[in-house]
């Protein structure tokens, strides 16, 4: 609640949530959804909102003081003797490719470099981890590379690049991958999320298509299906993926593309000073050194 409470003072300091949330480094989405948080928790609102315009009302003008009160006194905990630098708990947000693979060793290593933080590891898709990232409910998230511009509040950092490769029951190993694409059910990575917008984007730009009978966004979940023989599909060729032998992975030749997995992160001065250091420990295991 720290967090929401500090929002909230930002908010009646600036006048709006916009003002506010350009001092502070979030986008205006953000701060609204902090406020809501907050108002969620302490069970009444704290601003009347007309509009598009939110107003200070009797109820929230009673709560500064008392907000005020609550982060003084949190601030004179966290400065005995430095600890607050030392320890805590970090939300680092990853998906499930991540999860299984990479990811691990960066919280070994981090573990190492600093024994006094606490890792919350929180499982999503990347849409819903980047605008985690962004309300402040994630500290740091590992993502694919959202196909849009990310807000000026949010920085990126590529930690490895996956070819898509097609995946096809053995036994069709030997026919051209543009044929079992024309011919095969296919069995298609979720177009919902950022990985399945890959897809269904090399596949109009190759002009093929294909005769859908399944869609999900779980990787693993696909190739089981292939090797069950239900069809063919094309994936990243994530290192978390386990092959099973009755799986054939077919490379796309001069028309494979990747997908970017990376860190997202905010960018303001209120983001701990552990996140860098879990972002250092995942651009060692990766290779991705800033």
């Amino acid at each position: 609640m720290m967090r929401e409470l500090k929002t909230f003072l930002a908010v009646v300091r600036y006048g709006t949530f916009a003002g506010a949330g350009s001092r502070i480094g979030l986008t205006q989405s953000a701060v609204s959804a902090q406020i809501q948080r907050l108002e969620e928790d302490l069970g009444f609102a704290l601003f009347d909102r007309t509009g598009r315009s939110a107003t200070l009302n009797a109820a929230g003008k009673r709560t500064i003081e008392v907000a005020e009160e609550l982060l003084a006194v949190y601030a004179r905990l966290a400065e005995r003797g430095g600890a607050a630098e030392q320890s805590g708990l970090l939300r680092v947000g990853a998906i499930a490719s991540a999860q299984g693979s990479f990811l691990v060793s960066a919280i070994q290593r981090f573990r190492e470099d600093s024994p006094g933080w606490r890792i919350r590891v929180i499982p999503g898709v990347s849409l819903n981890l980047l605008a985690q990232v962004d309300s402040g409910e994630v500290d740091v998230a590992v993502i694919i590379k959202p196909p849009f511009a990310l807000p000026a509040e949010l920085k990126w950092r590529t930690l490895i690049s996956e070819p898509f490769v097609l995946l096809a029951p053995r036994k069709l190993a030997d026919q051209p991958w543009r044929s079992l694409l024309k011919t095969e059910p296919f069995i298609r990575y979720d177009r919902n999320s950022f990985g399945g917008r890959l897809v269904e984007r090399f596949l109009r730009r190759i002009r093929v298509t294909v005769n859908d009978v399944v869609e999900l966004d779980e990787l693993q979940g696909i190739v089981g299906l292939v090797a069950q023989g239900v069809g063919v599909a094309i994936v990243p060729q994530a290192a978390a993926l386990h092959m099973p032998k009755t799986v054939s992975v077919v490379p796309l030749g001069e028309d494979t593309f990747v997908r970017e997995v990376g860190l997202v992160e905010r960018s303001n001065l209120n983001q701990p000073a552990a996140a860098a250091q879990f972002a250092e420990c995942l651009g060692r295991v990766t290779g991705a050194q800033s």
